[in-house]
């Protein structure tokens, strides 16, 4: 069954046993990267000044503005009248005097594709990757996976390690980021799922065991040649697919 992005709508009910995900296409047309930049506070482009290459500054104008009015559909506000926080480890979170305080949210881009998910009283994270076969030869999952992933990374026809790689590679990233501790959890401290065509799982954490009842993953396939994947508290949540477009009012 094919999987439906349904376009946004001028509000949006957002359940607590739901996980709203928001696929974007960052290539937008110079009319519209104005108006994204115009909603970005001070410090945004103080960051977007620091990037060395256009395409970069490009990228970061219109994921974080794009952010902006996905976020500012569920607190009722304009987008340039946002405001964030940040953890210790860089974790973006809505500042205490925006008005929600049970929003959560994560994004990730990659290639001009970005997808965003939001949520209500849970931590959430998402990691998105363009599949590049390439990484599956450089000895990437030796340095970061445990030896368990590792072997079966490498037990699997050629042909399908690039998939089974990325869909590793993705579920940790996207755990990591909704602990929101950074690189102080090592990629190779836990064990996720990653054959093809089998359910997303975390299946154990080493300093924790109960960590792995306590999250549920899920796998995505948002475009051809990209891979993602969510990681949320509870085990009691759906996600819905939506699609952001401009323009950009």
């Amino acid at each position: 069954m094919p999987v439906v992005w349904r376009h946004r709508t001028a509000s949006l009910a957002l359940s607590m046993d739901e996980i709203h995900v928001w696929r974007a296409v960052l290539n937008v047309k110079a009319a519209d990267l104005d108006r994204l930049q115009a909603t970005l506070s001070h410090d945004e482009r103080l960051r977007v000044a620091r990037f060395r290459f256009l395409r970069d500054r490009r990228c970061f104008i219109a994921a974080r503005g794009v952010l902006r009015h996905i976020l500012a559909v569920y607190v009722g506000c304009e987008p340039a009248a946002l405001r964030f926080c940040y953890s210790g480890t860089g974790k973006p979170a809505l500042a205490t005097d925006v008005g929600a305080p049970d929003l959560r949210f994560n994004l990730s881009h990659s290639h001009g594709l970005a997808i965003y998910v939001v949520a209500r009283g849970r931590e959430v994270g998402v990691d998105l990757e363009s599949i590049q076969p390439r990484f599956v030869e450089d000895q990437i999952a030796e340095r970061f996976f445990s030896a368990r992933e590792v072997s079966a990374l490498r037990a699997l026809p050629i042909s399908t390690q690039p998939e089974a790689f990325f869909n590793c590679w993705t579920r940790k990233e996207a755990f990591v980021k909704a602990k929101g501790l950074g690189l102080t959890i090592p990629l190779n401290s836990f064990e996720v799922s990653l054959t093809p065509g089998q359910p997303a799982e975390l299946l154990s954490f080493h300093a924790d065991p109960s960590e792995a009842s306590r999250w549920k993953l899920a796998a995505l396939v948002p475009s051809p040649g990209y891979i993602a994947a969510i990681a949320a508290e509870g085990k009691e949540w759906e996600t819905r697919l939506l699609e952001w477009t401009a323009p950009w009012t």
